[in-house]
């Protein structure tokens, strides 16, 4: 309760001293709230890169997500729909035949061919960021214009799954040889919307794409805001500088309800956050120490302080709404004294200090604070240092961090993606494993539950999988978080996606 009360009191004198620089603040954008065509979105991070074979973080997919185009789709409630293959074939149980829309063109004027998807998920394959997704695709053939057979090495269950995700986007091979290494800040998708400028550490700015192959677009423009505190995207909801706001602050989520002229939208998502241990440093290698950790935190305070109730304590890393996700599977329960014996056993007993990495984002700081406080209770000295997005996921690639806070979303629905980039240990630093996680077991059933086309075999290799994990405690799922917008009342047509990569298109305002 001491954590909750200071937290919130916290939160207050930080929001006044905010509100304080709300003339500076309205002075940002103004030119884009008189303008009914235009929809500003507020992110809570600046993208990345827009080259989505060089990246696999949310901030990015948000915006890249209106650019490109996937070979298929999941809608809001994850069915597969067709993208640009109007329609597919299963072959054998190895090759899957897709059939492209004829017409489609790239935002260069160039026409969608089945080159241009061989090219693309062959670069996807190549990249050591976002390779593991279709790491099961063993080749990608073109038989005409309009017809491409991916193969996959075994059978692989969740093939189409992991084709709708946002880094199985097509690109068009001759933009991005003409750009080079620069490609990433000109993107060339086929999506309802087309890249215009980028003002690094500010906003993206989108056009509609007049020949977009659904229709075009009810917006012209959408501009996609870097705001990374949670109460400043607030503060654009009710200024009505920002039309559409992502993850509302915990503490900001009654301002947004209470506002007649704004609306607050949650819905359950396919995301976690968790506690992540660098497993290559020395202290971390013992699984006690792993474990001490863990009984140490007490994961209820922090769904309750930090995110106020819009969160439930986690037993596995993968949360229900995931297939193959064990309800079984061990959770940690707050328990100090456990978390001090096992100290001891570690030969921990006279203390240990370690270093918790974070991104800038307001939730992490809270939970960082909440677990400084837990852990130096059993002996435990952190320190919490915040770096910026880029550096913070470069960082966590490298290895220079011990201990860190992130989250991970299941972005296909499906415990391979869940589990595989996290666990896997082909997958270490920027590829998802930031754990530097190893064992040959885990690795093997990982194999055996994406090459089964059977739903409950997979399911078993899943369930021991989350089993074993929650033993050795690579990383310590805390919470699974609900989603949430906030948007003005004149905004219409917009609607989330259970993971997170919500598509603008459809979406208008009223005036």
């Amino acid at each position: 309760m001491k954590n909750k009360i200071e937290m919130q009191g916290g939160k207050m004198k930080k929001k006044i001293l905010l509100l304080s620089t709300l003339a500076i603040f309205l002075g940002l954008n103004l030119e884009a709230r008189a303008d009914k065509n235009t929809l500003v979105i507020a992110n809570g991070a600046d993208a990345k890169t827009l080259d989505i074979h060089a990246t696999n973080d949310a901030p990015s997919a948000k915006v890249s997500g209106q650019i490109y185009d996937t070979l298929v789709k999941q809608d809001t409630n994850m069915n597969i729909v067709p993208g640009l293959a109007e329609s597919w074939s299963q072959v054998d149980d190895k090759t899957t035949e897709f059939k492209l829309r004829k017409g489609v063109k790239f935002h260069n004027g160039k026409e969608l061919t089945a080159n241009d998807v061989k090219f693309s998920l062959d670069r996807m394959k190549a990249s050591p960021q976002v390779s593991h997704i279709i790491k099961a695709v063993d080749s990608v053939e073109v038989v005409d214009d309009y017809t491409v057979r991916v193969k996959t090495a075994t059978p692989f269950g969740p093939l189409l799954s992991h084709l709708s995700h946002n880094a199985s986007g097509i690109l068009n091979k001759e933009a991005v040889e003409k750009a080079g290494g620069a490609y990433g800040q000109h993107p060339v998708g086929t999506g309802p919307y087309k890249f215009v400028n980028w003002q690094a550490g500010d906003r993206i700015t989108l056009e509609v794409n007049p020949d977009y192959y659904l229709g075009k677009a009810p917006t012209d423009k959408v501009i996609f805001r870097s705001i990374v505190e949670g109460t400043n995207r607030t503060i654009g909801l009710e200024t009505g500088e920002v039309d559409i706001a992502f993850d509302i602050d915990p503490v900001d989520k009654n301002m947004v309800r209470d506002n007649e002229r704004l609306e607050l939208i949650e819905e359950p998502s396919l995301s976690t956050t968790y506690l992540g241990f660098n497993m290559e440093k020395d202290s971390l290698k013992d699984k006690k120490v792993r474990q001490a950790i863990a009984y140490a935190l007490n994961t209820q305070d922090i769904a309750d302080a930090v995110y106020q109730g819009s969160a439930q304590t986690a037993n596995s890393a993968i949360g229900p709404k995931v297939f193959g996700y064990n309800p079984d599977a061990k959770a940690y329960e707050y328990n100090p004294e456990k978390a001090k014996e096992l100290l001891k056993e570690a030969g921990y007993d006279k203390g240990l200090k370690l270093k918790l990495w974070i991104n800038d984002n307001p939730i992490r700081r809270d939970i960082a604070v909440i677990a400084q406080d837990q852990l130096k209770q059993v002996g435990i000295d952190v320190t919490i240092e915040t770096l910026e997005w880029g550096a913070f996921l470069d960082g966590t690639a490298r290895g220079d961090h011990d201990l860190y806070i992130l989250g991970w979303v299941s972005v296909t629905g499906d415990a391979d993606y869940g589990l595989d980039p996290l666990f896997n240990s082909a997958n270490k630093g920027g590829a998802g494993n930031r754990s530097f996680y190893s064992n040959p077991k885990v690795d093997e059933l990982l194999v055996k539950g994406r090459s089964s086309v059977n739903p409950e075999e997979r399911k078993t290799y899943y369930y021991e999988i989350q089993d074993i994990v929650q033993e050795e405690v690579p990383v310590l799922t805390l919470v699974y978080p609900t989603q949430n917008i906030g948007e003005q009342k004149t905004v219409q047509g917009f609607k989330m996606h259970p993971a997170g990569h919500h598509k603008v298109y459809g979406t208008y305002k009223t005036k």
